[in-house]
């Protein structure tokens, strides 16, 4: 629980909105350009608070170099309740513009589940070879939901 100090000095409960608002800023911060990614963990925990509690389903991208230091994450796509569009095209695009050489995806599921939907795999490999004729590595694929689960940790994510 978290408490904050009122204008009368006493301590109570911090409401919902201050947590999320704090936690996104903290997200914000755990996501600017040069940090370094060193875990799957770090990862998880900082898209996970930018993409849960969206009421559309949101594509995003984070974008590496070749130290695994954050050039940018981009929320690329956003779509209805239960469906994003992706346009691998532009995926492309924003890794050479950027110049990045390793892509982390995450999108989220509205509605809490935080299973990889057969679509959400296909559209996984499909990416993934696309980015590998540009020499991107695809590192992982985060969905979001009541819980954050990482393609990598559920056998989803072979080296090819």
């Amino acid at each position: 629980m978290l408490f904050v100090h009122d204008q009368d000095g006493h301590y109570r409960p911090a409401p919902k909105e201050l947590v999320l608002a704090e936690a996104n800023k903290l997200s914000g911060y755990q996501l600017r350009r040069g940090v370094k990614i060193v875990s799957a963990e770090i990862a998880k925990t900082a898209i996970g608070y930018r993409l849960r509690n969206k009421q559309q389903e949101v594509f995003a991208c984070l974008f590496l170099d070749g130290q695994h230091q954050i050039l940018a994450f981009k929320e690329m796509f956003v779509g209805s309740i239960n469906h994003a569009t992706v346009h691998p095209r532009e995926v492309v695009k924003e890794a050479l513009q950027l110049n990045a050489t390793a892509v982390i995806l995450a999108h989220n599921h509205p509605s809490g589940g935080s299973e990889p939907s057969p679509q959400d795999i296909s559209l996984t490999k499909t990416l993934k070879d696309i980015l590998k004729i540009i020499d991107v590595r695809l590192l992982d694929h985060l969905v979001v939901g009541d819980e954050v689960r990482a393609f990598s940790e559920l056998g989803l994510f072979q080296e090819q």
